[in-house]
């Protein structure tokens, strides 16, 4: 099986390709592109593939401005931190709408929904089983925490983060009111228990609230620093791929 990957993340990328083969050893990906003026001159200038996996935020744009110029007349399975694009995918042709981070397990459905992909059919249904993940993926999504600390469990609530910091591979939780606590899960985990609309991976370091931040500065090669309201261990920097994802998120959250 032929595909293209559309991901403006090297590591994204890799993820992405790396479960793709250890579920199909057949599958072959021709390409990687990064952004929305390379993808529309690849698929302008090759064959297309038997499926495309895309990123909805790029550095230049959204990959819907893709569809724009081109007609893209196979499979695509969009990928994203966001659900509120669900419905908006099935305008082009998508047969699924992957939540990140993806699971090999949800991409193991993805293909499977791939080989009973009938072009041109209703997608009433597809759209159907899509909005059901994502309600299913929103009811894990934590309010209310309880953190070992010494002999104690300490409740937090999430509006009480202010950020988490990633530590010889432990969260430590950073609050408002300047209290700490390590957790033993990953950066990765923790962020599936948020509310992607109130937390944002802003590096491998950090997930970022947004009440937290007070403001951002333009540092060099197109790059962010985040500063926020509680002192962090380190610069916070969001990399120029992402810098427009986040300032999306900033500007359209309403918290």
């Amino acid at each position: 099986m032929n595909a293209v990957i559309v991901e403006d993340e090297f590591a994204a990328a890799q993820n992405l390709e790396r479960l793709l083969t250890s579920i199909d050893e057949n599958m072959n990906i021709l390409a990687v592109l990064q952004n929305v003026d390379e993808s529309i001159e690849w698929f302008l200038t090759n064959p297309l593939p038997d499926i495309v996996f895309m990123d909805i935020h790029l550095a230049d744009g959204d990959s819907f401005s893709i569809f724009k110029s081109i007609e893209i007349h196979c499979p695509i399975i969009f990928t994203t931190a966001y659900d509120q694009y669900a419905l908006k995918a099935f305008e082009v042709n998508s047969i699924d709408y992957l939540l990140k981070p993806i699971s090999k397990k949800s991409l193991e459905k993805a293909l499977t929904k791939l080989k009973n992909f009938v072009p041109n059919s209703n997608n009433s249904e597809v759209i159907t089983q899509i909005m059901q993940s994502i309600n299913q993926f929103n009811k894990h999504r934590q309010r209310n925490f309880l953190i070992p600390f010494k002999d104690k469990l300490i409740p937090i609530s999430s509006d009480d983060i202010a950020f988490i910091y990633s530590q010889n591979k432990k969260a430590e939780i950073v609050c408002f009111n300047k209290r700490d606590y390590m957790m033993d899960t990953s950066l990765d985990d923790f962020l599936k228990q948020l509310d992607p609309d109130l937390f944002f991976r802003a590096n491998r370091q950090f997930i970022i609230s947004h009440k937290a931040v007070t403001d951002m500065s333009i540092w060099f090669d197109g790059k962010l620093a985040v500063n926020l309201s509680v002192s962090t261990p380190e610069r916070i920097i969001v990399s120029r791929a992402r810098a427009g994802e986040f300032k999306e998120w900033y500007m359209r959250t309403d918290d």
